[in-house]
């Protein structure tokens, strides 16, 4: 497979010597040292965007803007672990599903108020996804994909299990109360939760941005390209493998409850290996090892389906395939790639 190189098109150095965990510093955007001021002001601009949303649509799109937000976050976390480190996961809709019934359970069962629920659904899946990438250490390639691809698969039958069903509801899941909003702001329960949720992408963002622009960035990188160049540099690949496995199921593990408090609901098979597969290509459509890649996935997966289904009640499936083709055709780096491109192509004077 051949992995994608950085916005600027250049590849790593191999003339010159550098320190233990500083290898590949020009591969990725993410990289860089710093915002332009035009880049700051850029998103300043989506913000305020983004906060003006509720107030000019109506509830049902609110609410698919707020789910918009968590697989943009599933996907954020899903692309440090196949993009930026190159190991390939075909089961995180297992984390997913585990940082969701976490959510559920808590509140349903043990009266925790929905808030406190995501920092500890995250936790959990943080541990999950790290003792699941120790084995997983002696896999690549297609072997780990399958082995991620077996979690996915066997993940909505564990929920089914007569010895959990008294805490996932077995097959007919959780219902959750939708949470109102804090006495004294005039919002909808919609309107709320995609501020909640909002607010959460944003730190999110942000953690992985000034993750993935230092050494650790740079280390995930050199594990990805050359692993054994990077290990011969002292980068302790084993540790960081496994830490990015936990990183990025605690990102699609927060997602999976910010996603279960907005539905209301959880169930098993909401779950199934098709979703992760759709995180896979919501990865791949917004761009191999790109932050902001993973919004323009979430606005794919979220929106594209609802257009194929609205062009043809008859085979919508065999719309959305057209469209996935036609975006791997014109945009085979995704939808950041070609950003990146016009942007050479017609540089800022």
């Amino acid at each position: 497979m051949n992995h994608p190189r950085g916005a600027s098109g250049a590849s790593p150095s191999r003339g010159h010597h550098q320190r233990p965990g500083e290898a590949g510093s020009a591969v990725v955007p993410a990289l860089r040292p710093a915002l332009g001021r035009r880049q700051v002001i850029g998103l300043a601009v989506l913000l305020v965007l983004a906060c003006a949303l509720p107030f000019v649509v109506g509830n049902y799109r609110v609410f698919q803007a707020t789910l918009t937000l968590a697989y943009a976050i599933a996907l954020l976390g899903l692309n440090m672990l196949t993009g930026y480190n190159g190991q390939i996961s075909l089961g995180h809709g297992a984390f997913y599903a585990i940082g969701a019934y976490t959510a559920a359970i808590l509140m349903e069962k043990a009266g925790f108020p929905y808030w406190a629920t995501i920092p500890v659904a995250g936790l959990v899946c943080l541990v999950a996804g790290f003792l699941f990438g120790l084995p997983a250490l002696r896999l690549e390639g297609l072997y780990l994909a399958l082995a991620t691809f077996a979690l996915g698969v066997a993940m909505p039958q564990i929920l089914k299990h007569k010895s959990l069903e008294h805490w996932t509801g077995g097959a007919m899941g959780v219902v959750i109360v939708k949470p109102d909003a804090p006495a004294g702001l005039p919002l909808s329960q919609d309107q709320w939760l995609y501020f909640f949720t909002l607010a959460w992408a944003v730190l999110l963002f942000w953690a992985a941005w000034n993750l993935l622009r230092g050494r650790v960035g740079r280390a995930l990188v050199a594990i990805r390209d050359q692993p054994i160049a990077a290990q011969a540099m002292g980068v302790n690949t084993a540790m960081y493998k496994s830490l990015t496995f936990g990183v990025s199921a605690f990102y699609t593990g927060v997602a999976g409850a910010l996603a279960a408090i907005s539905v209301q609901f959880a169930s098993p098979d909401s779950f199934s290996i098709f979703l992760s597969l759709t995180l896979v290509i919501g990865v791949v459509v917004g761009g191999l090892a790109s932050i902001s890649g993973a919004l323009y996935g979430a606005l794919f997966i979220q929106f594209v389906p609802n257009v194929a289904d609205e062009l043809s009640k008859a085979a919508p499936w065999a719309i959305y395939g057209i469209f996935l083709i036609g975006f791997m055709y014109l945009m085979p780096s995704g939808v950041a790639g070609l950003i990146q491109v016009i942007r050479r192509r017609f540089p800022r004077k």
